[in-house]
């Protein structure tokens, strides 16, 4: 690597790009179950997980989150596959640290990432030592296999957000943590965003901000109350849907033009394309959040390279993938080559 996380994010001018969003990608591909979410194709199909990698870091991602999301002791025990936790942790880290390794421009980083647990709970102490357990275990093979730092992220709770510093801390590796926030706006355990994000300050994190849950729309006015209480770099990643304040997450959106039932009685988590951002609505998202102060950018679920690669043009870069940006010019309808045919062209508005 050329530089670490911290040295990226010293220059204010330049901020850090991470592409999230593989749980919905590989879904959508066919390689990963709707539902539990868990990330069996970096054991199944590890061929799969390298080329997707590989093409958000070609779409512009600094960062590549190895793909160990959901992949900790609770949720591999409810597959009934507990046994597989560390061979598939190690699978994932692996092969980020492969793709990384391939000669890149500019070289990406390796996240380890930890997630939402889902057995925390405030009122039962039992489940806090239970989810350190679980996060020093995953903490513990990321360092074994080399990352530049550790993303704990969709953390609902400031307590467990808490927890995760204290595990990444004690292994000695620079700490990303971002909040999902649910539709009532706070942390399951009472705190504002911006209050939780200035505890993990003080507890040390590197990164504090928010992911998943939120589209541009909903996520940004949190973001700003963020930046407002914090003094450390600041992390946006949004899911590219357009929520609203009546829907504020991808969770509650309401498609009143589907004309079928929908198999779980709502549009999460497969049913969800008709509120996706176009392109130049994620571009717009990329230059509200950097104008806000956001230094740690990217897109959660429902990203996809062509996502990426518009957020990472909209902050100036021009990543491998823009050689193949949207030109127009040679269209027979609607392109200004002169050697097209005018019939063609004069046809357009007919179109």
């Amino acid at each position: 690597m050329t530089d670490d996380l911290r040295t990226r994010l010293a220059n204010p001018d330049d901020p850090v790009l991470c592409a999230g969003g593989y749980l919905f990608e590989l879904e959508r591909r066919g390689y990963l179950t709707a539902g539990s979410f868990v990330p069996e194709v970096a054991l199944d199909h590890p061929e799969v997980l390298k080329q997707v990698y590989r093409e958000f870091v070609r779409a512009g991602s600094d960062v590549i989150e190895a793909f160990t999301y959901n992949a900790h002791r609770e949720k591999m025990r409810l597959i009934g596959k507990e046994e597989l936790l560390e061979p598939l942790n190690r699978s994932a880290l692996r092969t980020a640290r492969e793709v990384a390794a391939e000669g890149w421009d500019r070289p990406p980083l390796v996240a380890g990432n930890i997630s939402n647990t889902n057995i925390y709970d405030p009122d039962d102490p039992a489940t806090a030592d239970q989810v350190r357990a679980m996060y020093t275990e995953m903490v513990g093979w990321a360092r074994e296999e080399g990352v530049d730092f550790i993303l704990a992220e969709t953390l609902y709770y400031r307590g467990e957000a808490e927890i995760a510093m204290e595990v990444i801390r004690e292994a000695g590796l620079p700490a990303v943590i971002t909040f999902g926030v649910f539709a009532d706006g706070r942390l399951r355990d009472g705190d504002d965003p911006a209050t939780a994000a200035a505890a993990l300050e003080a507890a040390g994190a590197d990164v504090v901000g928010l992911n998943c849950f939120r589209g541009p729309a909903t996520m940004l006015p949190h973001l700003e109350a963020i930046r407002a209480a914090v003094s450390i770099p600041v992390a946006g990643l949004a899911v590219p849907y357009r929520t609203s304040p009546n829907e504020p997450t991808f969770f509650n959106m309401h498609d009143h033009c589907c004309s079928v039932p929908l198999d779980v009685g709502r549009t999460f988590p497969t049913d969800l394309e008709p509120f996706l951002c176009n392109r130049h609505e994620v571009a717009d998202y990329a230059r509200r959040a950097r104008a806000i102060g956001v230094d740690y950018l990217g897109l959660c679920c429902g990203n996809a390279p062509h996502y990426m690669r518009a957020l990472a043009e909209a902050v100036g870069r021009t990543p491998p993938a823009s050689r193949y940006s949207p030109d127009m010019a040679k269209h027979f309808l609607f392109g200004t080559d002169p050697s097209l045919k005018r019939h063609n062209r004069d046809f357009a508005d007919r179109a």
